[in-house]
């Protein structure tokens, strides 16, 4: 598991989080060349050695998801707190996210998007994103960057 500062973390306590619905991404059939332990997902680029996907690649990605209320990414509003491979399947991506309240409107687009953007990249079939809700998100959370952008000094 990758903390967002890219290092490797263990979580054990997964009694707060609430999995998210998904849907099941469509992809495309191993072919018959392809390595036993490559990604059947649709290759943007046609390279056949495309290095595989990291922690930093991941938060690459869900930075292309705004905040359409806030007009900033997830990951420097400080709402990604957990991106880790799958251990069974290193083509599936596993995040645990929280939203600024638990009410918030943008909740789903937020989720949906995340979902999305990770299962662009070129090794990730399916991203299952868990919701968590504790520890409750906080401003202290945001790169100064966000903080910036929202006048917090």
């Amino acid at each position: 598991m990758s903390d967002i500062s890219g290092e490797r973390t263990v979580s054990t306590d997964e009694t707060n989080s609430a999995p998210v619905e998904e849907t099941e991404s469509a992809a495309a059939p191993a072919a018959p060349e392809a390595e036993a332990n490559e990604c059947t997902g649709d290759e943007i680029s046609g390279a056949s050695e495309t290095a595989p996907s990291t922690a930093t690649d991941y938060l690459e990605a869900l930075k292309q998801v705004i905040d359409p209320e806030l007009m900033i990414n997830i990951v420097d509003l400080g709402l990604i707190y957990t991106v880790e491979e799958d251990e069974e399947n290193p083509c599936t991506v596993n995040v645990g996210m929280t939203l600024t309240s638990p009410a918030c409107p943008a909740g789903p687009q937020l989720i949906q998007q995340s979902k999305m953007a990770l299962e662009r990249l070129h090794d990730v079939d399916k991203a299952v994103i868990t919701l968590v809700m504790s520890p409750p998100w906080t401003p202290e959370r945001m790169t100064d960057d966000a903080r910036d952008q929202l006048g917090i000094f």
